[in-house]
């Protein structure tokens, strides 16, 4: 690379041009290759840690997320002529939607086994008080 080539040119003259279709679900990213529709990647919303536009190239935007079996993360970049922080923004309002469903799917686990604990406790209370009216 000469000095006068910016990390711009060499990055564009070095990236693979294949279009991609992104679906976004509460589920997750699904990345698909254009013409077939061929599965390329699935990334569980879970897995992504970050994502972001590239200051130096508004139209390059992409999302880390971690391998679901391995202990590895990967990122995946995107160019988009006009979509880029549309596209970051709506990855990001899904994953905040996610996570707010877990926090409380969460504490709806946490408040089910604390009714279950209560009723064991009252189960147990009863059985006790039943014992103690047949003894008199």
């Amino acid at each position: 690379m000469s000095p006068q080539t910016s990390d711009r040119d060499s990055l564009e003259k070095t990236q693979k041009k294949n279009k991609v279709h992104l679906f976004l679900s509460s589920s997750g990213i699904d990345i698909l290759e254009k013409k077939t529709k061929y599965m390329l990647y699935t990334c569980p919303l879970s897995t992504v840690s970050f994502c972001a536009v590239l200051p130096t190239m508004p139209k390059v935007f992409g999302f880390v997320a971690q391998h679901p079996a391995l202990d590895t993360y990967h990122c995946y970049l995107f160019q988009s002529q006009k979509f880029s922080h549309v596209l970051v923004s709506m990855i990001g309002d899904a994953f905040r939607v996610v996570k707010k469903e877990e926090n409380v799917r969460g504490q709806r686990d946490l408040i089910v086994e604390a009714l279950r604990h209560k009723n064991k406790v009252l189960q147990r209370e009863n059985a006790a008080l039943i014992q103690r009216l047949e003894e008199k």
